[in-house]
């Protein structure tokens, strides 16, 4: 057993305070504030704004379409999936179609958007378009049908 000077055994265990005595940090910011969501809740958020927007007028057509975010698209899509282009070969979203009881899906991938966008603004435009290009290709049809702004900022 180890001692400290004076002969008193050392506690075993973790330490139950910092090394100045004042206790563990708490957060930084309440959890009522904007600043308090992690990028991931954010960008969420966005997703969700982009939904609700085309919901208004797609209700109908959107009422069993899952909408789901993941961090980067999988290997396989990379390059020739379907959401790449020949300016950009890592796909922004991807949607599938419903099958039998499945409903259908469609999942924008945060990573390749945050990284393409230069500030908050754009990353919420480039959310909403990839939005309207999964929701048009599951649709059959053009972004313009979809979202008439869609035009405007292309």
């Amino acid at each position: 057993m180890n001692s400290v000077p004076g002969g008193a055994p050392r506690p075993h265990g973790p330490r139950r305070r910092d090394r100045h005595g004042r206790g563990l940090r708490g957060p930084l910011a309440p959890s009522h504030v904007p600043i308090s969501r992690s990028r991931g809740e954010r960008f969420d958020d966005l997703v969700l704004d982009a939904v609700d927007r085309l919901k208004s007028r797609w209700n109908t057509q959107l009422a069993a379409v899952q909408f789901s975010v993941e961090e980067v698209p999988p290997v396989s899509e990379l390059g020739d999936g379907p959401g790449a282009d020949a300016d950009n070969p890592i796909p922004f979203g991807r949607a599938q179609e419903a099958r039998g009881t499945t409903p259908a899906v469609i999942v924008i991938y945060r990573r390749p958007l945050e990284a393409r966008a230069r500030d908050r603004e754009t990353l919420g435009a480039l959310v909403h378009d990839t939005v309207v290009e999964q929701v048009a290709g599951l649709l059959g049809l053009s972004p313009e049908t979809v979202d008439p702004g869609y035009d405007d900022r292309h």
